[in-house]
């Protein structure tokens, strides 16, 4: 029994010194840089470890679209708005941008789609890439032009290139299967390279076999953005766009045609870029309340239970480190976790539930010993009769956090995730932590 206590001891204080260097800043150690981003560079993992923050604390991008419902059917407006926030949630989350907000409304007769992004400061950028309905198109040559009839055909442009009158194929967006990124090797331009589902594969195949020598114009929006010409039939189903983009372009052409035409054109309404400095300022008063509201419940732990307090502060300690590595180590997943000013108070919240949970069993603890009994059966019995109520009160939060999650938008939803975890990991600061130094002090 002891042997397995050292045990848990040693590797509650390995999590400890863990989660301390996890969440430590890069520090200088005599001629050579240490921290956790540079372990994770000599890894080769691009991914920084960071704390995400939301548009509340780092700033960002605030746009207001009205949404064109003329060309939709009466009664499926809603639908309409709905598939084309869907559309926009993928293209800034293929963007990587972390925690947007997508929700919509209905003014009037007017429909809206509101967007804020943390972190984008583009506005131009962030209209282009939500707003843009990218549809993608390839046309071919039909039949010979004059002069005077290109000059005054609906396509001018794409006339200019074909040399003929410009047929558009049956192939579109919507046998586009993946897009992505890729680099000429040349050049070392960036492309965007086409993948075709089996039946765009065909269509492709059908138009390269009877255009060979003849280029293929490839139109984006009514823009023509490549016009290769075919040397032999492309029977893969992939294709190549070129041009002179930039990475940036290149990406958000790429995640455009990822997430998929838009439903209905949209117009801005209202555009603002909302600064750091508030939310800077807030998180500075946040994290005040926080420390200040931590070493009020140390002291009033240690005042009242003594060397059992210290024993509840050390475990309070490890619980703080342990939610802050999660969150810094969800930043390399795809379900990075970002901090809003409401995330931030689940978080404070979570901590007094912690606390919580060692004053139950504390209580419980000297209701046993008041009884005749051992320090060390005291300790025992007060974790298993405090546990029951531990574990109906964390369970019926995490329901709470479960609704809240589903049904909020928003910080709401940031909130409840942030004090799920924390009531998560609460129970085992409570339960495996101060139990076991308990144990181990009461031997």
């Amino acid at each position: 029994m002891k042997n397995n206590q050292t045990f848990l001891l040693f590797l509650i204080f390995a999590l400890g010194l863990l989660t301390l260097f996890i969440n430590a800043p890069e520090f200088k150690l005599g001629k050579y840089k240490v921290g956790p981003n540079i372990i994770l560079q000599k890894l080769h993992i691009e991914k920084p470890l960071i704390f995400r923050e939301g548009l509340d604390l780092q700033g960002g991008v605030s746009l207001t679209f009205k949404a064109d419902t003329k060309s939709v059917l009466k009664g499926n407006e809603t639908a309409a708005l709905e598939s084309a926030k869907e559309i926009i949630e993928r293209r800034v989350n293929l963007f990587g941008v972390s925690e947007p907000l997508v929700q919509t409304s209905k003014v009037g007769e007017d429909y809206r789609i509101i967007v804020e992004l943390p972190g984008v400061t583009d506005v131009n950028s962030a209209i282009s890439l939500i707003g843009s309905t990218a549809q993608l198109s390839f046309w071919e040559r039909g039949a010979s032009l004059s002069a005077e009839t290109a000059s005054t055909s609906a396509y001018p442009g794409l006339a200019a290139v074909l040399g003929a009158q410009p047929l558009k194929t049956s192939l579109s967006g919507s046998d586009l299967q993946k897009s992505s990124i890729t680099f000429d090797q040349k050049t070392g331009q960036p492309q965007v390279q086409l993948k075709f589902s089996s039946i765009g594969a065909k269509k492709f195949a059908d138009i390269t076999k009877r255009n060979v020598g003849k280029p293929v114009a490839i139109v984006l929006d009514q823009e023509i953005i490549s016009n290769p010409t075919v040397n032999e039939p492309i029977l893969t189903g992939d294709a190549v766009i070129s041009g002179s983009f930039t990475q940036e372009a290149a990406k958000a052409l790429s995640t455009q045609l990822n997430a998929g035409a838009l439903p209905l054109p949209l117009g801005i309404l209202e555009q603002h870029v909302v600064g750091p400095t508030l939310g800077i300022d807030s998180l500075k008063k946040s994290l005040f309340a926080g420390i200040l509201g931590f070493v009020v419940i140390v002291i009033f732990m240690v005042a009242l239970y003594g060397r059992r307090g210290v024993v509840a502060s050390i475990a309070l300690t490890l619980y703080t480190l342990f939610n802050l590595s999660i969150f810094k180590l969800s930043s390399l997943t795809p379900f990075g976790i970002t901090l809003t000013l409401a995330g931030i108070a689940g978080f404070i919240l979570s901590i007094g539930m912690a606390v919580d949970a060692n004053i139950l069993i504390f209580e419980r603890i000297k209701e046993e010993i008041k009884k005749g009994k051992s320090s060390e059966i005291a300790t025992d019995e007060g974790f298993k009769r405090a546990w029951t109520s531990i574990r109906d009160s964390n369970v019926s939060t995490l329901i709470t956090c479960f609704i809240l999650y589903n049904f909020g938008t928003g910080v709401v939803r940031g909130f409840a995730l942030v004090l799920a975890i924390g009531v998560l990991v609460s129970m085992f600061s409570a339960i495996t932590v101060t139990r076991t130094i308990l144990r181990y002090i009461s031997h």
